[in-house]
């Protein structure tokens, strides 16, 4: 078995699990205890200078950062079926959508939350009442992101949304809403959901 997680569930690596899911390729969970600091041990840091989770090995490779793990387990893996084909022009909004959850997503939900002061014009994330327009736009003719085809960048970008959601940090719209419902009757997510409350469960750990 190639593929290796380094996980806690309480981590992005939770969500990386639905990734490995949606592929399809056998992979183990590798727990690292987050409480213990053991995300900080020299082992990791060796794969992992930040210290942070997910982590994945597959044989030599070393991936971190949940969305570009997602990415290449799509290339990887699931070229042509989660990973639009390179000359495939659906391979623009594919990679839009993806790096968007990170990169403007994230930010821009904990920019108003944390009442940072900045200018809209020179943050990288933008306007958060645009980044909520924009999304729902992004979901509202779904069913998903591209359209009738389901793709890693759903992965990326709802499990962003959906987690957010989760914790009432997302000020979604009927769409969001209702992309997000439709994602959680996938039963890939709804296996790795149950993975993760395997995990927390034999580490005695609660949400």
């Amino acid at each position: 078995m190639s593929l290796t997680l380094h996980h806690h569930p309480f981590s992005r690596a939770a969500g990386t699990v639905w990734a490995l899911e949606e592929v399809g390729q056998p992979y183990e969970l590798k727990f690292v205890d987050l409480m213990k600091g053991a995300h900080k041990s020299p082992a990791m840091l060796a794969l992992n200078p930040m210290g942070k989770l997910p982590v994945l090995v597959d044989g030599d490779a070393v991936v971190t950062e949940a969305a570009a793990i997602a990415l290449y387990l799509a290339d990887r893996y699931a070229a042509g079926r989660l990973a639009p084909a390179l000359d495939d022009p659906r391979r623009a909004p594919y990679l839009r959508w993806s790096l968007f959850a990170p990169s403007v997503i994230e930010p821009g939900q904990m920019a108003p939350y944390g009442h940072w002061a900045f200018k809209p014009s020179r943050a990288g994330w933008g306007d958060y009442a645009a980044m909520i327009a924009t999304m729902e736009k992004a979901v509202g003719d779904g069913p998903y992101l591209l359209g009738e085809t389901f793709s890693m960048a759903d992965v990326i970008f709802g499990g962003t949304a959906r987690f957010l959601l989760r914790f009432d940090a997302l000020e979604a719209g009927p769409a969001i809403k209702a992309y997000c419902a439709r994602l959680g009757e996938r039963p890939a997510l709804r296996r790795a959901d149950a993975k993760n409350a395997e995990v927390m469960a034999a580490h005695g750990l609660k949400a």
